[in-house]
């Protein structure tokens, strides 16, 4: 009876944030995907550009000579909406295969500023160990972007009008529709499908494996947090100087000298309603359940705190449990890791996807 009960109440969870995503959407159109080029100069919201990722160039790969010339590379638009946010940029690396047979895939989601280019080599490694790789631009950002400052005003124009939610949840949306067009592809078994990410990307792949069960396995890194627990224990201010743009404009428009609890907690409820509260790690964590589920995190994160997470594994302990599956659940804290990607992270990820979807 318990086991039926959770169930049930993230299934009424899931529909509840699914009502929520299309409260905020521009008009809905046939799922269609079109050719797309290659990127040659992709767009990075930081300056100076990122060049290297000591992480992602560590993770596992097959052993194979002249694997670029193998490799086979497809550059995709999906439409999930209607207008220019609602053309999701794909990258798919794959082997070269002569004949079409269904393989596991992975969904690979970036940090912020970057863009789905970044991901290559995390692409490549795994293509070359027998995955379809795919890897996307979130909302605002890369293709989807067209300056520097293209994200830091979709979050302000968010909290001005109410009308998007371009932190994490309309990217969310994408992923879902995204979900529809890889479970029809010929060369994707649909019920091996996984999801990662980094920072951003963590909470992506964390929300996104939420609110969509055809994402069978997950491994957020360095994305999964308590929004709620980090305001009620003022631990939001390095969350909050990560997007502190949004926050400003919040502070200016209420009158106040400086952010708040309150300014903090008035921009989420806006931008991305329900994310401290309903939405938030304690629920939305054990609703992943029985999926497989990895989050790996550094034990001195300041923007996702270690002690944010003590509620969310314990009832996703439970939930596993309950449903005789309790190493299919681990939660990761890397000693004397902050805000950062490791290699370890990307070596654990690596084998709980070869563990899980293998």
């Amino acid at each position: 009876m318990e086991v039926n009960r959770r169930v049930a109440d993230a299934e009424k969870l899931r529909s509840q944030f699914l009502q929520l995503l299309r409260t905020r959407r521009n008009a809905q159109v046939p799922l269609t995907v079109e050719p797309a080029n290659p990127v040659l100069h992709p767009l990075y919201q930081e300056v100076p550009p990122p060049t290297f990722s000591e992480a992602m160039e560590s993770c596992p790969k097959a052993d194979i000579e002249n694997l670029k010339e193998l490799l086979k590379e497809e550059n995709l638009y999906l439409h999930t909406e209607a207008g220019d946010q609602g053309k999701l940029p794909l990258l798919i690396v794959s082997m070269t295969e002569s004949n079409i047979e269904k393989r596991p895939a992975v969904v690979f989601l970036h940090s912020t500023h970057k863009c789905k280019e970044w991901l290559r080599p995390l692409l490549e490694a795994y293509a070359s160990r027998g995955y379809v790789t795919i890897a996307v631009d979130s909302r605002y950002h890369g293709e989807r972007a067209t300056g520097l400052t293209t994200y830091k005003d979709a979050m302000v124009s968010s909290w001005k009008n109410g009308d998007t939610m371009p932190f994490i949840f309309d990217t969310v949306w994408d992923l879902i529709k995204l979900a529809d067009y890889l479970t029809q592809r010929e060369d994707i078994d649909p019920n091996k499908i996984g999801i990662t990410g980094e920072s951003l990307g963590g909470m992506h792949a964390w929300l996104a494996a939420f609110a969509d069960t055809r994402y069978a396995v997950a491994a957020p890194i360095i994305g999964v947090q308590g929004f709620q627990w980090a305001i009620e224990n003022d631990k939001w201010e390095a969350r909050v100087n990560s997007i502190k743009d949004v926050f400003e404009e919040a502070r200016n428009d209420l009158g106040k000298n400086k952010i708040d609890k309150e300014v903090v907690e008035k921009v989420w409820d806006r931008i991305v309603p329900g994310l401290a509260s309903q939405f938030d790690a304690p629920n939305t964590v054990p609703a992943i359940a029985p999926r497989p589920l990895l989050i790996a995190n550094g034990a001195k994160d300041d923007r996702c705190p270690i002690a944010g997470l003590e509620i969310p594994e314990i009832r996703a302990g439970k939930a596993y449990e309950e449903t005789h599956c309790s190493e299919k659940f681990k939660l990761m804290a890397q000693p004397e890791i902050g805000h950062q990607m490791t290699p370890l992270m990307v070596k654990e990820a690596s084998d709980w996807f070869d563990r899980f979807l293998k």
